[in-house]
């Protein structure tokens, strides 16, 4: 994964690395000698991710434009809300584990883990407000809305699950699928591309986006899951989170099996789980899903076909086709 990752970095190389120092310096400026933010942001600099939303912003930018000093602030601040997101996720699901290392909250507790996450926040709308990026403000301010009415859905239906296709693909776009088409939307306005242009960079992003969360989605039911993964197995099972191979499971199956299903996952151990995916091995469920993630990522393919041909172009096909192929 990591190789393939190095290869995408590869032609905007010089552009990660500056963002990345300036990442760092926004992180730990104005902290104000309070040695707890301190600690705290010190530890998020030195727990890296994939970085694949500022990846998106800088490919999209450079295949529509010139990077300028807005790119850099605009991969910035879609880090700085992702960061946030992870912060208040693990809360929300009582996680203490994140890249493999013990989570925020885990370490200060979830009070503190809330306090930070809005504190990050806070510097990303800064960032945007100081710099007089308008269009910016409103994409994100719209976006940090859905990615919470998402998991405020996800919420409400885990309790009653009566989780549909249609809901379910309104939670993945507003979880996840919203930042994603952000950085994508906002990479091609930090180069003040067209409004079309920008709007399609936002429809690749979504589809993408799906496809995303879609693979993110199968590797609950995965057995390599708990080798590869580092994420605790079964997570989404446990919180009651209905997921497309499922949903597709649910619908297709038995009145009795779908009585059993529901049942396994209403008074769920690790038994159950077995059980479970076994019922989505029977009707297809897996099939369904992989089928889902395809079309969603050919969708964000096609939008990219009526631009020219060019190493940027084929490092963002390589991006996409790595979203669904990763194995973490």
């Amino acid at each position: 994964m990591n190789i393939i990752l190095e290869k995408i970095k590869n032609p905007i190389k010089k552009e990660i690395e500056k963002f990345e120092k300036q990442f760092q310096s926004i992180i730990i400026q104005n902290n104000n000698n309070i040695s707890i933010i301190n600690d705290i942001t010190h530890y998020i600099i030195h727990r890296k991710g994939k970085l694949i939303r500022p990846i998106f912003v800088f490919l999209i930018a450079k295949m529509l434009g010139t990077i300028q000093k807005k790119t850099y602030h605009t991969a910035c601040l879609i880090e700085l809300i992702h960061t946030a997101t992870l912060v208040h996720d693990d809360v929300i699901d009582n996680s203490f584990l994140r890249r493999g290392s013990f989570s925020i909250n885990a370490i200060w507790k979830n009070k503190i883990a809330v306090l930070i996450g809005d504190y990050l926040l806070s510097k990303s709308l800064l960032i945007a407000t100081n710099n007089n990026y308008y269009d910016l403000l409103k994409i994100i301010c719209k976006t940090i809305r859905n990615m919470s009415k998402g998991e405020l859905l996800q919420i409400e239906k885990s309790k009653k699950l009566n989780v549909t296709e249609k809901i379910y693909n309104q939670i993945i776009y507003h979880k996840t699928a919203s930042l994603i088409a952000t950085s994508c939307e906002a990479g091609a306005r930090s180069v003040n591309t067209d409004e079309e242009t920008a709007i399609k960079m936002r429809k690749f992003g979504i589809f993408t986006g799906i496809a995303f969360q879609i693979k993110d989605d199968l590797f609950d039911y995965e057995e390599k899951n708990e080798k590869y993964m580092g994420k605790p197995v079964g997570i989404d099972l446990i919180e009651k989170k209905i997921t497309l191979p499922l949903i597709y499971t649910i619908q297709k199956a038995s009145k009795k099996d779908q009585k059993c299903i529901l049942n396994y996952i209403r008074h769920y151990d690790e038994k159950k789980r077995h059980k479970i995916i076994n019922y989505v091995k029977k009707y297809g469920g897996l099939e369904y899903a992989n089928r889902k993630m395809i079309k969603f990522r050919d969708n964000a393919l096609k939008i990219l076909e009526v631009y020219p041909e060019g190493i940027i172009k084929n490092t963002l096909k390589i991006m996409v086709n790595f979203i669904i192929e990763r194995n973490q």
